[in-house]
């Protein structure tokens, strides 16, 4: 009996120890931590606040998006490939940036 508690036992500290261990990690690698969601949104907002200041109306309807690496992925429409390379370009300029993806399309007026 006292054989099969201390197996019982030693397993079960196996297992708690592996969840504490997985539950240790970097806080900044979980996207929902307060303090990465913070850093991401404001590379997002940095970057959004330049394109709306550059009172482009070719730039149309550009989606910004930040990962927790730094990584900028702009989306939507453009009206212009001089628009696109510009908006591009405002991105790859933003602070903490090191990265940026563009999936932007070019849209003509309708």
């Amino acid at each position: 009996m006292n054989r099969t508690l201390a197996l019982t036992t030693v397993a079960f500290c196996g297992l708690l120890g592996s969840a504490a261990a997985l539950a240790d990690k970097d806080s900044d690698t979980d996207r929902s931590h307060p303090a990465a969601f913070v850093k991401d949104s404001a590379i997002t907002t940095e970057i959004k606040s330049k394109l709306a200041s550059e009172h482009i109306t070719s730039l149309g309807r550009i989606h910004v998006d930040t990962d927790k690496d730094g990584v900028v992925w702009l989306s939507g429409s453009a009206r212009t490939q001089a628009a696109i390379d510009k908006a591009v370009s405002i991105a790859q300029n933003t602070e903490h940036v090191r990265s940026v993806h563009s999936d932007i399309k070019i849209k003509a007026d309708d």
